[in-house]
């Protein structure tokens, strides 16, 4: 396998940035907004743009995380997944515009099983999708409303996602099978 960098530390912060003022102005302010991220990495990226939306709005922003695994329709093949903990916002999601956070949007199957989840929590008003990377090859009719990347890529490809507070460094690599 051979990896390439295709986003280093300050791509990844101004595609959050982006991804935050993008939020704000789609809902017209921060009022009724609630993120979620999906474990494990949309967890940290729904952390940052909380952050900058805070920073930006002057409105304190807390983002929860929303396990899907046991809405999954592939536990049969990876049975292996660890649940992580649901954080949902004390003010839940009853009436506001969920948004959930992804690291990599590729088939939309986690999507998929995200929106089960959220409805057996509650019934939000509207639910957005922010995701870092597009790297297309849906095989659902989902797309994001908020992206920081589009980057095809081939199915034999796997894109990683690094974030510090996890993996020690922010940079997104492609690694392609040595031929």
């Amino acid at each position: 396998m051979s990896a390439r960098v295709v986003f280093q530390q300050a791509d990844i912060a101004r595609a959050l940035t982006r991804i935050s003022h993008e939020i704000l102005e789609s809902n017209r302010g921060a009022d009724d907004l609630v993120l979620l991220g999906i474990p494990t990495r949309g967890v940290v990226l729904a952390d940052r743009i909380a952050a900058i939306i805070s920073d930006i709005s002057g409105t304190p922003m807390e983002a929860g995380s929303l396990d899907v695994t046991m809405y999954r329709d592939d536990l049969a093949k990876h049975p292996t997944r660890t649940p992580s903990p649901t954080r949902i916002p004390a003010s839940g999601i009853d009436g506001k515009t969920v948004i959930l956070v992804d690291d990599v949007l590729y088939s939309g199957r986690t999507i998929r099983a995200a929106l089960d989840a959220i409805g057996d929590i509650g019934r939000p008003r509207a639910v957005r999708l922010a995701a870092l990377i597009d790297r297309g090859h849906r095989e659902l009719p989902i797309r994001p409303d908020f992206v920081g990347k589009n980057l095809p890529s081939a199915q034999t490809e796997r894109i990683n996602v690094h974030l510090s507070e996890i993996d020690g460094a922010d940079l997104v690599s492609i690694d392609s099978a040595a031929r």
